[in-house]
C-alpha cells in the first residue's frame, strides 16, 4: 500500500496489564475476543469459513499479537473483510495503522469520530483528577493526539448495518466519545458495549489486574460529556442484553448482567461519575449520595 498511515505517538508501551492479558474466550462459536493487556478485541466469523471482521485494535504495538491470534483461530495468510471500531482512543486503535497498512480492508467507524482517526483533531486530554486510582493518575501518559488513516476510515452506513455481519446494527453510544458506538446482534441478544459500559472498575489498578468482574460505568479519565454517557447507557440496557463483551473486563452474561446494567442505570451518577474533574457538570440536577 503507498499510503503512510501516521501513528507516531500510539507506539510507546503502556504500563497496564491484567490476569487475563494474552488470553482469549469463545463466547460464540463465531464469537470470540482476546485480552491485550487490559483491552479486548473481538473477532467474529467462523474459523472455518474464513470469512470475518476485527472488532478495534488493541494498546499501541498490539498488530504482531492480534496477527498471531488470526493464524490461530482463522489460519495463515487469512485477514478480515473489514476492521470495525467501536472508537478511536487509543488502547481501541494501538495497532490499528499497522494492520490496515498491511491487510488493505476498510475500517469502518462513526461519522463523529472520523477527525480524530484522519489526523484532523486531538481527543480531550484524559483528566487524572477523577479518581485516586493509580490508573487514573497515570493517565496523563495515555495518547491522545490523533492518528492519520486518510480515507481507509469510513463512515459506518446511516441505515445502522454492520458491514459484513449480516444481523448486526451498530448504536450511537456517544459519551465516552463523540462517536462511540456499540455493536448489538438481536438474535442472541449479545453486545459488544466498548467503552459505553464496562465489566471492571477501570481506575483501580487492583481491580483491572484482577479483572474483577462487575458492571460499570465508561472510563472516568476519558469520558468527557456525561449527560450523553449516561442517556448510552440506557439505551444499551433497554436493548437487554443477555451477554456483553465490553471493551474492558469480562464477558458477562444472564443475571449478573441484567442485574448489573439495571443497577448502573439507577444509580449512575454514584457508580459512574466522579466526584470531581474537568469535565464533570456541577450543575447536574441528581445530586450524588
Amino acid at each position: 500500500m503507498d499510503q503512510d498511515f501516521h501513528q507516531k505517538e500510539h507506539h510507546k508501551f503502556i504500563p497496564m496489564t491484567s490476569i487475563t492479558s494474552g488470553g482469549g474466550i469463545q463466547v460464540k462459536s463465531d464469537v470470540y475476543y482476546y485480552t491485550d493487556q487490559i483491552v479486548n478485541i473481538g473477532f467474529i466469523g467462523y474459523p472455518d469459513k474464513g470469512e470475518w471482521v476485527l472488532i478495534d485494535a488493541g494498546l499501541p504495538n498490539a498488530a504482531p499479537e492480534i496477527k498471531s491470534v488470526v493464524v490461530d483461530r482463522f489460519g495463515k495468510g487469512s485477514k478480515p473483510k473489514a476492521i470495525l471500531l467501536t472508537h478511536g482512543h487509543f488502547d481501541h486503535v494501538g495497532g490499528l495503522a499497522d494492520l490496515a497498512e498491511e491487510w488493505e480492508v476498510p475500517i469502518y467507524t462513526h461519522a463523529n469520530e472520523l477527525p480524530f482517526l484522519r489526523g484532523e483533531k486531538s481527543y480531550p486530554e484524559p483528566d487524572t483528577t477523577v479518581d485516586s486510582g493509580i490508573l487514573a493518575k497515570i493517565s496523563s501518559l495515555y495518547p491522545n493526539e490523533p492518528i492519520d488513516l486518510g480515507d481507509v476510515v469510513q463512515p459506518l452506513p446511516d441505515n445502522h448495518q454492520v458491514p459484513y455481519l449480516d444481523g448486526w446494527r451498530w448504536i450511537h453510544t456517544p459519551g465516552h466519545s463523540p462517536g462511540h458506538v456499540s455493536y448489538f446482534r438481536e438474535s442472541d441478544s449479545l453486545l459488544f458495549s466498548g467503552d459505553a459500559f464496562i465489566t471492571v472498575r477501570q481506575e483501580s489498578f487492583s481491580r483491572v489486574f484482577m479483572q474483577t468482574a462487575e458492571v460499570s460505568g465508561p472510563p472516568k479519565y476519558f469520558t468527557t460529556d456525561w449527560k450523553a454517557a449516561q442517556a448510552s447507557v440506557e439505551k444499551l440496557a433497554a436493548l437487554d442484553p443477555q451477554v456483553v463483551i465490553p471493551g474492558h473486563g469480562v464477558a458477562m452474561e444472564g443475571e449478573k448482567l441484567t442485574k448489573g446494567l439495571q443497577k448502573l442505570v439507577d444509580y449512575f451518577e454514584d457508580i459512574a461519575v466522579p466526584n470531581q474533574g474537568r469535565y464533570v457538570d456541577t450543575d447536574r440536577s441528581s445530586p450524588k449520595h
